[in-house]
C-alpha cells in the first residue's frame, strides 16, 4: 500500500479524502455503509452560532449532472452541536472539521471560539461564502476586503487550523485566496456551489422557493479544476479541492491540479460508499503507476 498521508497546514491526514460539509450530516449518518475511520476528515454541517430554520420548501432540485440546494444552513447551532453531536463522534478514528457560518463578523469569531475549546476538533472550515447581514446582504466571499475582516478577526481568536472555503461566484479568485493567506488562513478550500437557478416550465415559476440556489455535481468539475490550479500558482498554503468529485479519477485530476486534499460533496447523495472507494481508487492509482506518496501528485500536472 502506498503512502496515503498528507498535510494541511499542522493538520495530518491519513488520506486526502474528505467529506464535504452539507452533504455527509454529523458522519454518523453514514456509519451502516462505510468505515468512517478510513477516512482522512469529516467536515461536519455547517454550523451557526444561533439555531436556523434555513429556507421554505422546496429548496433542493435536481439538475442535468448536478444538483441545486439553498437549504439555507439549517443546524441547531453550535451550543447543540457541542453538548449533543460531539460526545457522540469525538471517539471515532478521523478528524472532524466544523462548517463555521454567520451573518457577521462577531457571528464567525463567537462560533469559532467556541469550537476551540473542543480537544478532537482540529479545524475549522470557514464558510464566507455567506451573505454579510450588515453590507446588505453581500457574501463577505466576494470581496478581497470582507473576505480578509473575517479571516482576520477568526485568526486573532482561534489557534488551531483555519480553512477559508471560498466562493466561485467572483470574477478572480486568486485574489481572495491571496487575501484570505495574507490575514493568517492556513488552507483554502475551494469550490463552494456556484450560483444557479432552475424553472418549471409548466407553473412557469422557480423551482425553489429562494429563486436561486447552488449548483453543485460533476457539472461543476471543470471550473472547479481551473479555480484549484489557478489558486495553486497563487498562493503558497495548501489547497483543499472540491467541486463535481465523483469517483477517483476526479479526486486524482484535482490533486495534480495543486489541491493537497480533497472533499466529496454530492456524490455522497448517489453513493454512500463513495468515498471509501475514492480512498481505495487513489490507491490502487498510485500502486499501478508505482508512485510511493500521494503527495508526489500534489500540482503534478505536466504542461
Amino acid at each position: 500500500m502506498a503512502d496515503l498521508k498528507v498535510n494541511i497546514g499542522a493538520l495530518s491526514l491519513k488520506n486526502p479524502v474528505m467529506t464535504a460539509s452539507g452533504t455527509f450530516g454529523y458522519g454518523e449518518e453514514f456509519a451502516d455503509f462505510i468505515d468512517l475511520s478510513r477516512l482522512g476528515g469529516i467536515i461536519v454541517k455547517g454550523t451557526t452560532l444561533h439555531h436556523r430554520e434555513g429556507n421554505p420548501y422546496p429548496r433542493m432540485a435536481e439538475t442535468p449532472a448536478g444538483m441545486l440546494n439553498a437549504v439555507g444552513l439549517q443546524n441547531k447551532g453550535v451550543d447543540y452541536f457541542i453538548e449533543h453531536i460531539y460526545p457522540r463522534i469525538q471517539e471515532i478514528d478521523t478528524h472532524f472539521l466544523v462548517n463555521v457560518s454567520g451573518a457577521s463578523v462577531e457571528d464567525y469569531v463567537a462560533t469559532a471560539e467556541k469550537i476551540a475549546a473542543l480537544d478532537r476538533i482540529p479545524a475549522v472550515e470557514l464558510n464566507i461564502s455567506c451573505p454579510n447581514v450588515k453590507e446588505g446582504g453581500m457574501a463577505f466571499g466576494t470581496s478581497c476586503q470582507s473576505a480578509a475582516a473575517v479571516v482576520r478577526a477568526v485568526r486573532a481568536a482561534y489557534p488551531k487550523t483555519l480553512i477559508v472555503k471560498l466562493s466561485p461566484n467572483v470574477t478572480d479568485i486568486t485574489e481572495i485566496a491571496r487575501a484570505v493567506e495574507a490575514e493568517g488562513a492556513d488552507a483554502v478550500s475551494l469550490i463552494n456551489t456556484l450560483l444557479g437557478m432552475a424553472i418549471d416550465a409548466q407553473r412557469r415559476r422557480p423551482v425553489l422557493s429562494t429563486v436561486t440556489g447552488g449548483l453543485s455535481g460533476a457539472c461543476v468539475k471543470p471550473i472547479a479544476l481551473r479555480m484549484v490550479w489557478q489558486t495553486y500558482h497563487a498562493v503558497k498554503i495548501p489547497i483543499v479541492g472540491l467541486g463535481g468529485i465523483m469517483n477517483a479519477t476526479d479526486a486524482i485530476e484535482f490533486l495534480l491540479a495543486g489541491a493537497s486534499a480533497i472533499e466529496v460533496g454530492t456524490a455522497n447523495f448517489i453513493d454512500p460508499q463513495i468515498s471509501e472507494k475514492i480512498v481505495d481508487g487513489i490507491d490502487e492509482y498510485l500502486e499501478k503507476n508505482h508512485i510511493s506518496s500521494v503527495k508526489e501528485l500534489i500540482g503534478g500536472l505536466i504542461l
